[in-house]
């Protein structure tokens, strides 16, 4: 089946596959969180962030730059933890779904 310039695919329920992969991504890096039992100073940060990545993905149209923002900060809080490098990972490639990161955000600063 074509599709028009700018039309994104949809599955069989209508749900955006790259909206689908992003929560499923950021599920799972949740769960794994939840069961790291060590300490993480930014726990709290990473746990935020993953909600807003889930809640952006869930609203709809979600703005990439705002997307990678939240990656930053998850990947700043768990990323020298071993264990959860693969969910991290995970959750970077979804995020990379969206798009290329654009070159200013609304605010006027550089990307």
């Amino acid at each position: 089946m074509l599709r028009s310039v700018g039309q994104r695919r949809v599955t069989a329920d209508g749900v955006d596959p790259r909206v689908a992969e992003l929560r499923a991504a950021v599920s799972r890096l949740r769960r794994e969180l939840a069961g790291h039992r060590r300490e993480l100073a930014d726990r709290g940060i990473a746990e935020d962030e993953l909600a807003a990545l889930d809640a952006m993905a869930t609203s709809g149209a979600p703005e990439v730059w705002r997307l990678r923002r939240s990656l930053l900060l998850v990947a700043g809080a768990v990323g020298s933890v071993s264990a959860l490098a693969e969910g991290l990972t995970e959750v970077r490639r979804a995020v990379e779904l969206f798009g290329p990161a654009t070159p200013e955000q609304p605010d006027g600063h550089s990307a």
